[in-house]
């Protein structure tokens, strides 16, 4: 086995050509997981034009052909992250059926001590010896198609589709007529997405990821690429939910042949009291089916529009995968409590309600004003 790194202006286009490819035989070799959009190389070459520090690790056999293909960031030091680590839904590499390796031997060729991740995608050789813990993340099963889905939707919450329905008629009647364009192509609308969602981060007392340059090039960068690729290769994808001529709600994922990312959804406050972000969702997993999407990826993250939609949940995993390295044991010691405590407020109701409602609050005073999150 040969690793090799490189930036990602020196990926070769056969290297990018044989990456895609694996992901698109992923699912037939029973790793659906590997055909996320986040472990896609355009999602990797897009990080790479907005931060220096992304790298991709070719992995090669002994005939000198493709094994796997690794992106990660590295900072000083050594210390390892996954590729968009806080960003990303999905992290790993993207291999071959029946790919073996050693995860230490990885970051040894990498020049890493530390490697940390978040949403580590199932199934990752030699990456999952470092989870320390294990979450689920919601989906939308479309299979079938969108009509079974809403059927078994209807079948396990007949209330909230009842409900929905009658506040998207609702919509329609006091604002104009309801319309969906799952393909926006207008970047004002990109625009004014973001404007929603910092609004909706400072509301809520959460940090503003659009206050970051790099992330708002990076959406830029992904809307602008939705174009080039054939129609059900990779994209990005802006959808947007109008009540007459005026955006009420609007969501900026990306697209794999067969996988849909749930990742920026925001609407306007103004029309809260008619839940357009729910109808939102609906529409945009009615249009996703028909372009032959089977999986729309809510996101790992507890949130209760998540739960009312999602047929099921897949696993991703959190934790270090480290060598025998001082910086390796000072990286974790300073990460561990952290993260140990934000997942206990997390994972027991009892704190996170609280902890939640203090965020709001403490954004309430940061803006002058009270209001709903905004985010679905």
């Amino acid at each position: 086995m040969e690793i090799t790194v490189c930036r990602t202006g020196e990926l070769s286009a056969a290297d990018r050509t044989a990456w895609s490819a694996l992901q698109a035989q992923a699912p037939a070799h029973g790793a659906p997981q590997l055909a996320n959009p986040f472990l896609a190389p355009e999602f990797a070459l897009a990080l790479g034009r907005c931060r220096p520090d992304v790298r991709i690790a070719v992995v090669r056999d002994g005939d000198g052909e493709p094994a796997a293909y690794f992106p990660y960031q590295r900072g000083a030091l050594g210390v390892g992250r996954a590729a968009g680590l806080g960003l990303s839904d999905c992290q790993g590499m993207v291999h071959r059926a029946g790919f073996r390796c050693s995860g230490r031997e990885l970051l040894r060729a990498c020049d890493l001590a530390v490697w940390e991740f978040d949403h580590l995608a199932h199934g990752q050789p030699g990456l999952a010896q470092g989870v320390t813990a294990a979450h689920g993340s919601p989906v939308l099963d479309l299979g079938q198609g969108f009509d079974a889905y809403l059927a078994g939707l209807r079948e396990r919450s007949p209330k909230f589709v009842r409900t929905t329905l009658a506040k998207e008629r609702r919509l329609g009647r006091q604002a104009g007529t309801v319309r969906y364009v799952h393909d926006e192509r207008d970047p004002r609308m990109l625009e004014t997405l973001m404007a929603w969602k910092s609004a909706q981060y400072r509301r809520t007392g959460r940090s503003d990821r659009f206050a970051r340059p790099w992330i708002v090039r990076l959406l830029h960068h992904l809307f602008h690429s939705r174009a080039r690729p054939a129609p059900d290769g990779f994209a990005g994808r802006l959808s947007v939910l109008y009540a007459g001529d005026r955006p009420v709600a609007a969501h900026f994922g990306l697209r794999t042949g067969v996988v849909h990312t749930c990742w920026f959804p925001a609407y306007d406050p103004e029309f809260g009291r008619f839940s357009p972000g729910l109808v939102m969702h609906l529409r945009m997993a009615e249009a996703a089916a028909a372009e032959g999407v089977t999986l729309l990826d809510l996101g790992r993250g507890r949130k209760e529009y998540k739960d009312q939609l999602k047929t099921r949940e897949i696993p991703v995993y959190e934790g270090w995968l480290t060598r025998r390295h001082p910086v390796a044991l000072g990286h974790r010691a300073r990460r561990a409590p952290v993260r140990a405590l934000r997942n206990t407020v997390v994972a027991r109701p009892e704190l996170f309600g609280p902890a939640d409602r203090l965020l709001k609050a403490a954004g309430s005073v940061r803006t002058g004003r009270r209001g709903g999150a905004g985010g679905a």
